[in-house]
Formats: C-alpha cells, structure tokens, sequence
C-alpha cells in the first residue's frame, strides 16, 4: 500500500522524461496529507526547484495571500503540481512529460482524498478538469468529477503579470471558501 512518504520516494527516484535531467530536486507537494482542498499548479520554477517544495517564489507568496485572506493557511491545504520536475527556462510542461508525471498526481488525490480540487492555470485545468477547458471563459465554474468538486483559475504568476486578472483571481478564492463552507456543513 503506498503512502505519500512511499510515493515521494519514487518521484525523487523518476527518470521517465528528459525533466530530471536538469532538476535539483523534485517538488513532490506539501500540506495536510488530509486535506479537503487541493490546489494544483504546472510545475515548478526555479526557486521551487532549488528548495523542493512548489509555490515559494513570488506566485507562492500570492497563492499564500489568497489562501490566509479565505481564512485558512498553507498547512490546511494540499499543493502539488502536475510535472514534479522544473521545465526548463519556465517554459510550460510538454505533453510527453505531463503524461509521464501525471500518474503521480493521481495517485496523490488517491491518497490525500480531497473534497475540493483548484486548477491553478490553464494547464492544470486542461490536465484535470478537461482537455478543451478556456482558462478566460471558465475559471470560477464547478464541475463535480467522481465525487471531487474541481473549479480552475488563474495562476498566481499569470496574477502577476496582469492587473486585470486579480479581482478574479480573488473571487474564484471566495468561490472556493463558500464551496468548502457549504461542502462541509
């Protein structure tokens, strides 16, 4: 039966993509191993790459933000992201490589059983919620999949480089707390 520890094992062992290559070290996911809510990103960047855990740089310190101004912390919750290794230059995930990683992040929904999954991005949305998902049109919609609630938004780092994406990004995390309110009455 494997664990998250067990898991986390074999993540840092994979050699399934080109990814590992150029890693320092893979960034597996950090929080509650029970919690209710999930949040998952892309991959890593640097800082995440260097330090082993995803969303310590600056989209970190927003994300941080966004969860403590719904009343929780990151402790509550659960990040991952779907490669566990940094693309790259940042540059976005292959497809080769997402297919690779992504049975590792299933496997972690497996074992942490989320009530509520957040898509942090297009990326994350076309991967979990669906292949055709448009970021723009649908963040802040629920879908419910096998018994999980999914709503996507924007990510943190996407935030960061538009004003104009703040206020939605703020309301998809309200969206989110209501859910999480009405979910666990």
């Amino acid at each position: 039966m494997y664990t998250l520890e067990i898991l986390q094992q074999i993540v840092s062992q994979c050699r399934k993509c080109a990814l590992h290559q150029g890693r320092n070290k893979t960034v597996f996911g950090v929080g509650n191993p029970s919690a209710d809510i999930l949040l998952v990103g892309e991959g890593p960047g640097q800082q995440e790459d260097q330090q082993g855990d995803p969303f310590v740089g600056p989209a970190g310190q927003l994300l941080t933000k966004a969860i403590e101004g719904i009343g929780m912390n990151r402790e509550k919750v659960y990040i991952a992201n779907i490669v566990k290794c940094r693309p790259p230059g940042n540059r976005n995930p292959l497809k080769e490589e997402m297919e690779s990683c992504i049975p590792y992040l299933r496997w972690q929904v497996k074992l942490i059983q989320p009530k509520i999954i957040l898509c942090l991005g297009a990326i994350a949305a076309t991967n979990i919620i669906d292949q055709n998902f448009k970021i723009t049109k649908q963040r802040g919609q629920w879908i419910e999949k096998k018994g999980i609630w999914l709503i996507a938004t924007f990510h943190p780092s996407a935030v960061l480089r538009d004003e104009m994406k703040k206020r939605p990004f703020w309301e998809d995390f309200k969206e989110l707390k209501r859910k999480y309110d009405e979910i666990l009455r």
